[in-house]
């Protein structure tokens, strides 16, 4: 989406105040302007224009399905995204993971005096944007403004609504020995784009973050009758934490191949220069698919049909009913444990 421009875009009342101040969260006119000049054009569609205290709206049949999540990404725009796009992009993921349609987002900001009118302008509209092609209308929402030095730049928290049009119950405890592990695309990119820009690193091309929705790819597969066993998106942890996490809650092993493992060359590198594991960082628009394997190929290839999930693969299988367990083989065929990450090795990156 080409954000428009903010000085011609914006009405005057707006331009008169190029950074936020704290009346903008008093409830009076500067409250009232920053409602109709910047989030009411952005997000429009009939439920949130009847701007009342709550939306209303009908609720479709079968099952629902409800998230929260909150974003504090730092810096706020990076190569491949921004904080705006990525809290549409990680509801709408989390939404996806229980194999739900989505609808609806609510969103809160937290926006700090003196954070420049510009810079919230080009978020909203991102995140504008990302609701359109995402097919999800931002229905309700809140802004408050916090003294300087006490909310870094902006803080966005949404919660996703929507529908399962499925009878299936996707959940680690379904999954068994035997199924196929499979990951929607090559992992760390999303963690790296944003340590690259902080520790100021240069590679030959820039790494750009993996942020993108995910809810089309896990809606073909349900449309052509694939028994999703489980579902999780590498989000905190990355993948490892993921697996591990799935072990648990379904007790079981589950053996990875590190050669399957799609990581590209210059996010190897960049773990490297910081010591980090690709494994353990962060993605914003990959996921880890369970399935029978006698489906893997055809998820395989059903995803490869989406850009955002080119590079799927099968990455392993569960071995058996065990104490929860993670284990990696390495190309020359020595397998070692797949920890869940310990600690916050890359803070404020989602």
């Amino acid at each position: 989406m080409k954000i428009p421009d903010f000085n011609a875009g914006c009405p005057l009342p707006i331009r008169q105040h190029p950074h936020v101040l704290m009346a903008h969260g008093g409830g009076g006119m500067l409250t009232h302007q920053l409602m109709e000049n910047v989030f009411g054009p952005a997000f429009s569609n009939p439920i949130l224009d009847t701007r009342h205290d709550s939306a209303q709206f009908a609720v479709p049949p079968g099952r629902l399905a409800m998230t929260t999540d909150s974003y504090v990404v730092r810096p706020l725009f990076f190569p491949g995204g921004d904080i705006g796009s990525m809290a549409v992009h990680g509801t709408v993921n989390d939404l996806a993971m229980s194999g739900a349609r989505p609808l609806y987002l609510s969103c809160a900001f937290i926006i700090e005096e003196g954070l420049p009118m510009e810079t919230l302008w080009r978020a909203v509209c991102s995140m504008s944007g990302a609701a359109k092609r995402c097919g999800v209308q931002i229905i309700t929402g809140d802004t408050k403004v916090v003294d300087n030095g006490n909310g870094d730049g902006l803080l966005i928290t949404t919660t996703g609504i929507g529908v399962i049009e499925h009878a299936l119950h996707i959940a680690p405890q379904n999954v068994r020995p035997g199924d196929a592990v499979i990951v929607s695309g090559d992992l760390g990119r999303h963690g790296m784009a944003i340590m690259a820009v902080r520790e100021g690193l240069q590679f030959e091309s820039t790494i750009e973050s993996d942020s993108a929705p995910v809810a089309g790819p896990v809606l073909a597969l349900l449309e052509a009758g694939v028994e999703i066993r489980c579902l999780r998106d590498l989000t905190r942890g990355g993948l490892a934490g993921a697996l591990n996490e799935i072990a648990e809650a379904a007790g079981v092993k589950i053996a990875a191949e590190q050669k399957a493992i799609p990581v590209r060359e210059d996010v190897h590198a960049a773990c490297e220069m910081l010591g980090l594991d690709p494994l353990h960082v962060a993605n914003e628009g990959r996921f880890v698919a369970f399935v029978a394997a006698k489906d893997s190929e055809r998820v395989v290839q059903i995803l490869r049909g989406f850009e955002v999930c080119e590079a799927a693969t099968v990455i392993g299988e569960v071995a058996e009913k065990a104490a929860p367990l993670v284990t990696l083989k390495s190309p020359i065929g020595a397998s070692r444990i797949l920890d869940m990450p310990s600690g916050e090795q890359l803070p404020r990156i989602c």
